[in-house]
């Protein structure tokens, strides 16, 4: 158990120099290398750098390269076009697609005992670690996992084990997993390495993952004005070490306090990664903690045309809405089809206001009568961009065309935003 590349610092921009010579520390370590399996993120992760860092490895390893299997979690597989924004020319026949539905295995499972401690008594079935069939039956002789330490909805710091758990696990383990961290509380988690969630991963992989060679790549991102996405960190190795030393730059570069709680905020989603509401909402996750009570968050998202990333989410979420928690927990109890899809009901937790503050959801295709029947208010994204001048505008307070002062936020998915006096704000 080692890491064989740290590199990280606030002001440090890093680029494919730094990833060749990641790759190459690691490969020195493991001279013996002849298949090699690689797991990095989707479209929906493209600020991960991750396209990059696969065309170092192919570089480096040329056909000890077989396998590229993007870790979908309960995604949708990537089209041409997202995989062509996320990886370039990157060989087509190397790409694997996870389904997360059928080709699982379940390696074992961490104790009801433990799940109880972790998430003080909250939640206590035994949760099962289950991964891809080519992780638990492959004969890859080293797994790059591949991806971004940065806050998280559901994790607290996203990636390490959950890349693996999530990125390539089942039904029942994703589901188990997202639920009991709802219960637990997104506000008490985001931004945060000691989960329960992170904590449970970690037992799981320190129980059932040890004979398998993985590796971790990841990276630490910062979004800047000038710029756009910079790494700041780039970390490899195959102990938990590793994902501590990612998570302590995140919460430096990607954890921002603000004095004034602003009752406006307004967020622009990129198109070319946020799809569905399932994806789209880190714009509520990760502005909650930030925004007023009685405050709105505008949501200007062109590239939503739906709710769910399958037909049996989307379905659960026109038929439910974004629900107050404890709402939410009495459908669950009553209503077997959402008990069925625990992640589902989680969704619902994590993108609801609570009743605190209201969205103004403006997307793409979906209509003004689908958008307000799941509990939000419908704007129109053409309207929405002219009279907040996204595309003149930086990070941070602005004014709009009526005068009218907000707060905005480019590239939520790179970060967390904290009113100083929030009970659960931290320092970064």
């Amino acid at each position: 158990m080692a890491i064989y590349f740290s590199r990280g610092g606030k002001d440090l921009v890093l680029g494919m120099k730094d990833y060749l010579e990641a790759i190459a520390a690691t490969l020195a370590q493991r001279p013996a290398v002849k298949k090699v399996l690689a797991v990095p993120p989707d479209h929906t992760r493209l600020d991960s750098q991750a396209g990059p860092i696969m065309h170092a490895v192919l570089q480096l390893l040329g056909d000890k390269l077989t396998d590229v299997m993007p870790a979908l979690g309960t995604h949708t597989a990537m089209n041409e076009a997202e995989l062509t924004k996320m990886y370039g020319d990157f060989p087509r026949d190397l790409i694997r697609v996870h389904r997360f539905r059928t080709e699982v295995d379940t390696l074992g499972y961490v104790d009801s005992e433990f799940v109880r401690e972790v998430t003080e008594g909250l939640y206590d079935k035994p949760w099962p670690a289950q991964v891809n069939q080519m992780i638990s039956r492959g004969d890859h002789d080293l797994i790059l996992s591949i991806g971004q330490v940065v806050p998280h909805e559901v994790i607290g710091m996203a990636n390490y084990t959950k890349n693996i758990f999530v990125g390539t696990g089942g039904s029942a383990g994703i589901d188990d997993s997202h639920y009991l961290s709802a219960l637990y509380g997104m506000e008490r988690v985001m931004g945060r390495c000691d989960t329960p969630l992170r904590k449970l991963l970690n037992r799981g992989a320190d129980l059932f993952l040890t004979n398998r060679p993985i590796v971790y790549v990841l990276t630490v991102v910062e979004s800047t004005p000038d710029h756009g996405p910079v790494v700041r960190g780039l970390y490899v190795g195959d102990d938990h070490s590793v994902f501590y030393r990612a998570g302590e730059l995140s919460a430096q570069v990607n954890c921002f306090r603000i004095p004034e709680a602003p009752k406006k905020i307004v967020v622009w989603m990129d198109p070319n990664k946020y799809k569905k509401t399932w994806v789209a909402n880190k714009a509520i996750y990760r502005t909650r903690m930030a925004i007023a009570d009685g405050g709105t968050l505008v949501i200007i998202a062109p590239g939503v045309d739906r709710f769910g990333e399958h037909d049996d989410v989307d379905n659960l979420i026109r038929r439910y809405g974004y629900r107050p928690t404890p709402e939410v927990i009495e459908l669950v109890a009553k209503n077997a089809d959402l008990r069925g899809n625990l992640s589902a009901a989680a969704h619902l937790m994590h993108a609801s206001t609570e009743n605190r503050f209201q969205v103004e959801y403006c997307p793409g295709k979906l209509s003004k009568e689908e958008i307000e029947s799941v509990g939000y208010g419908y704007g129109s994204h053409e309207t929405a961009r002219v009279e907040y001048a996204i595309d003149e505008i930086n990070d941070g307070w602005n004014t709009s065309r009526n005068g009218e002062p907000f707060y905005f936020i480019r590239n939520p998915g790179l970060g967390l935003w904290m009113h100083e006096n929030h009970p659960h704000a931290f320092q970064g």
